[in-house]
């Protein structure tokens, strides 16, 4: 993985790019005996599980692997019927009849047309699903296998029938990011129940197991019960036959976006265009004319293929172009024509069935063209999920395709505009993005103690693995890196150790989609110290987020989460250095990997040495050579205005972590310490003390005035 500066085709400024070559090793798509790839055997292991969750991305093969672990519960565990739950009507078609005996698998999926109810007319609104609840109810009396429906039609369903109707059952819910523990997620509540009476199998697929918002996917005490199977965005890709390179850039423009568009869309790459939503700060607020004008930049307008229903456009080169617009929806039959010529299977293999897609909210996720080169999104997407969900439009293997493209094009506010602020948190929320995406793309690392011993499975490089030595593991089938650490705290509890495997991603999510903490650590390096990000704001994290474990675990879940940062951080930095120096052996594949040996091989990794680094010194070295002087002035004047003295639960913290050192040098940190970290551990104590003081001073003046 290394950093790019690709030329920026909107004269603006561009943040940290992320780039990634693949090795191309063809294990992805290699099907076993059963007919199945990679990440459905993996799941197919799993079969006998009551409680299943699959995080794994897109195009991975979700859809498939539920029908293989669905056959068999159906056929061996005893379960009478399978109900797949699907976010939006369009990903219905995942879910069609396949042959799969006819790759070597025991039974086909079927699913009678009448109960795959994504493709039953009408909206999918309250009054419709409501109308869908009796074919469920009918289903659920007849002796067929399979029903597919929408979350909202289920919801209602379970509202209306009750959640005992549905013992003895698989219900299946895809894109399970959808769902949440918060009270008002009517979905996020019936899966509690379900789970409480114990009496349906659930399996749970998501391609980002991040939600936007803040709630939990599930309560801590549900998600124990989920035994997870997970496939990395790095084996995914890395396991391609065809694509081998992913380049994901964020770029700021000026004026309109649709002029801006034009700079950036090519009309010889199969492109999926999200325009903005009508609220978005770069909508022009007439989506139709969006979308025209958007065509007309493409080239001349020659009407509508009445068998599709698709724009036709002849460009300067005399190439007509096939263009489906899933934005207007003032013709509802029109709409449903092109979404059908979109989904026909006929065409699935058809690389010039359609050219160029525009939509708003639709074709994200589970929306299946293999052909798709480029997805180009206009507007800042608040949610992780969501970018990955479009991403992985982009990164279907397909033949012929080597390359895919994320761009995303963010407003920048007019250079005559004083006020940056709303600017300033689209740059830190798409700097956030890009950062979160390269952790997403790394491959998974397994962190031990020093000298703990190798791993199996791992690859220690010449000589094998060293006692006392610096060793780093690569486990080729699975792109695991083992790195050992001097001092890391290891977890204790099997969830702890759960969340350390399985679930650092969402951890470091929450970490940097923290405004607080982007801000200090990008913009206010002088008056930061790199611990008080990677101790005192992740160790908050950490504690808000698991608040039912130990502090030890705590600690351990920290340290893991910090270290995969910058690990991460510090391995593209030390390429980066060596591309300075014209060293251009480390390309490739395993460029990240010879990265992290390069930045662990010159020192003895431990702990203290790790929370010593600014995770934001690679993404802070691209943006100050990407981004004009006055501009990045502007942004750091616009962030230190709102700089505090140290607030009561940082001091809070601070305090915390000085008990912490007291215990280990048998003194209280110093506040004329030479030491930045421990002068600022002494200041967070002085600061407590005069917080509690204020407190009580306030409590004694509320008795005496009640006296």
């Amino acid at each position: 993985m290394t950093e790019s500066s690709p030329t920026n085709p909107t004269n603006a400024y561009t943040v940290p790019s992320v780039s990634i070559t693949t090795a191309r090793t063809g294990a992805s798509s290699k099907a076993n005996a059963l007919g199945m790839r990679a990440m459905q055997e993996r799941a197919y292991a799993r079969r006998g599980e009551q409680y299943l969750l699959i995080k794994s991305p897109p195009a991975s093969g979700k859809s498939r692997a539920l029908m293989f672990v669905a056959l068999d519960k159906l056929h061996n565990q005893g379960l009478r019927q399978a109900i797949i739950v699907v976010p939006e009507r369009s990903i219905g078609g995942s879910f069609a009849d396949e042959p799969l005996s006819q790759h070597g698998f025991y039974w086909d999926w079927q699913v009678a047309p009448q109960w795959n109810l994504c493709n039953a007319p009408g909206v999918d609104e309250p009054r419709v699903a409501k109308s869908k609840v009796d074919a469920v109810r009918t289903f659920m009396g007849s002796t067929d296998k399979a029903l597919v429906c929408t979350h909202a039609t289920f919801r209602f369903a379970v509202e209306e029938l009750g959640i005992q109707a549905f013992d003895d059952r698989l219900i299946a819910i895809d894109e399970f990011h959808h769902v949440s523990s918060n009270p008002d997620n009517v979905l996020g509540n019936q899966l509690g129940a379900f789970i409480a009476r114990d009496k349906v199998h659930v399996v749970a697929m998501t391609g980002s197991y991040f939600r936007g918002d803040s709630e939990a996917v599930l309560a801590p005490a549900d998600e124990a019960r989920f035994e997870t199977v997970t496939y990395t965005y790095y084996e995914q890709l890395n396991g391609y036959h065809w694509l081998k390179s992913l380049d994901i850039g964020y770029f700021f423009y000026t004026g309109r976006y649709v002029e801006a568009v034009e700079k950036v869309l090519d009309p010889a790459l199969k492109t999926i265009v999200h325009i903005p939503n009508v609220n978005a700060r770069e909508s022009l607020k007439d989506k139709e004319r969006e979308v025209n004008e958007i065509m007309h930049s493409l080239g001349e307008w020659k009407g509508i293929d009445p068998a599709t229903g698709f724009h036709q456009i002849q460009t300067k080169t005399g190439r007509t172009l096939k263009v489906a617009d899933l934005v207007d929806d003032s013709d509802l039959a029109m709409r449903s024509k092109v979404l059908a010529a979109l989904k026909d299977p006929a065409q699935k293999n058809n690389r010039d069935h359609v050219d160029i897609i525009i939509a708003l909210g639709m074709a994200k996720e589970g929306f299946d063209w293999i052909w798709c080169e480029h997805a180009l999104t206009i507007g800042y997407r608040s949610s992780l999920t969501e970018i990955v969900q479009i991403i992985g439009r982009a990164t279907r293997d397909a033949e012929g395709k080597e390359r895919a493209r994320f761009t995303n094009l963010i407003a920048e506010p007019a250079a005559e505009q004083v006020a940056v602020a709303e600017a300033v948190n689209d740059m830190l929320k798409a700097i956030s993005a890009s950062l979160l995406m390269e952790q997403v793309l790394a491959p998974r690392y397994e962190f031990t103690p020093r000298n703990n011993g190798p791993l199996p499975g791992f690859d220690y490089g010449d000589g094998n693995y060293k006692e006392g030595g610096h060793n780093i593991g690569v486990n080729t089938d699975t792109g695991q890196i083992h790195v050992e650490i001097n001092g890391l705290a290891t977890p204790q509890s099997p969830e702890a150790t759960r969340i350390c495997k399985e679930d650092l991603n969402e951890v470091v999510t929450s970490f940097l989609q923290d405004k607080t903490v982007l801000e200090r650590g990008l913009f206010d390096k002088e008056n930061t110290l790199p611990e008080e990000l990677t101790q005192l704001r992740m160790g908050k994290i950490v504690r808000e987020r698991y608040p039912e474990l130990s502090d030890g675990d705590q600690e351990a879940i920290r340290q893991h989460a910090i270290a995969a940062m910058n690990i991460t951080q510090q391995a593209k930095l030390a390429l980066a250095q060596a591309d300075a120096n014209g060293d251009g052996s480390i390309q490739g594949s395993t460029a990240l990997i010879d990265g992290v040996r390069k930045f662990i091989n010159v020192r003895d990794l431990d702990i203290d040495l790790i929370d010593r680094i600014n995770p934001f010194d690679a993404a802070y070295a691209v943006l100050a050579k990407a981004m004009d002087e006055k501009s990045l002035r502007q942004v750091q004047a616009s962030i230190a205005a709102k700089k505090v003295s140290i607030p009561e639960d940082e001091a809070r913290d601070l305090a915390r972590r000085a008990l912490q050192f007291k215990s280990e040098r048998g003194r209280l940190p110093d506040i004329h310490s030479a030491d930045a970290w421990e002068k600022r551990m002494a200041e967070g104590v002085t600061a407590l003390a005069r917080y509690r003081a204020q407190a009580k001073a306030t409590q004694a003046q509320g008795a005496s005035g009640n006296g």
